[in-house]
């Protein structure tokens, strides 16, 4: 029986941290995409380091922080917590979606914390900052930029290793890995 309980503890995290992990590699393939007929695309593609950005040791035990910027496509586009991303949900033609761990919220005073809350980073309707949830129980998020370099050519197509470590507060400890590539940096 207690072994059956922590496949299924196992399972309910990797679930959790997989799903954690397509938010974030959406997000990057999306960053820096600017429809091709909007004004603005040709000055926006110039600098495409601002698509995306990393801050390293910013979030719970020295967890980096992703910021990935992109403009509204002719279909649907989600942010991280499922809502549309509609024009008053942008920031000068924009759409931000960030990715952070921070303490857990909500916890009773003197309860323990079972490591740190996995933060999701979108624009309300007012194109103000909106942190949500996505998930508790994380030790730490590392994202490496592993572009390869081509002997001082500039490459604009990044390469992501994205680290996501979990646990479960007792014995499990989990660490998922996965490597993500924008599409539309020029």
């Amino acid at each position: 029986m207690a072994k059956h309980i922590q496949f299924e503890k196992t399972q309910a995290l990797i679930t959790d941290g997989d799903r954690a992990l397509t938010l974030i590699g959406r997000a990057i393939r999306m960053a820096g995409y600017s429809h091709i007929q909007s004004p603005s695309a040709k000055s926006q593609r110039s600098d495409a380091n601002r698509f995306t950005q990393i801050q390293k040791k910013l979030g719970y035990r020295g967890s980096d922080f992703l910021t990935v910027k992109h403009g509204l496509s002719d279909g649907i586009d989600f942010d991280c917590i499922g809502n549309v991303i509609t024009k008053d949900r942008t920031k000068h033609q924009l759409a931000h979606q960030g990715f952070l761990v921070e303490h857990q919220a909500g916890v009773p005073k003197g309860a323990k914390v079972n490591g740190g809350s996995l933060m999701c980073q979108s624009l309300d309707r007012q194109g103000r900052i909106q942190n949500t949830t996505l998930m508790n129980g994380i030790h730490g998020l590392w994202i490496e930029d592993i572009t390869p370099s081509n002997g001082g050519e500039h490459r604009p197509q990044k390469l992501y290793k994205i680290t996501l470590q979990m646990t479960d507060g007792r014995s499990l400890q989990l660490e998922l890995q996965r490597t993500f590539s924008t599409r539309n940096l020029l």
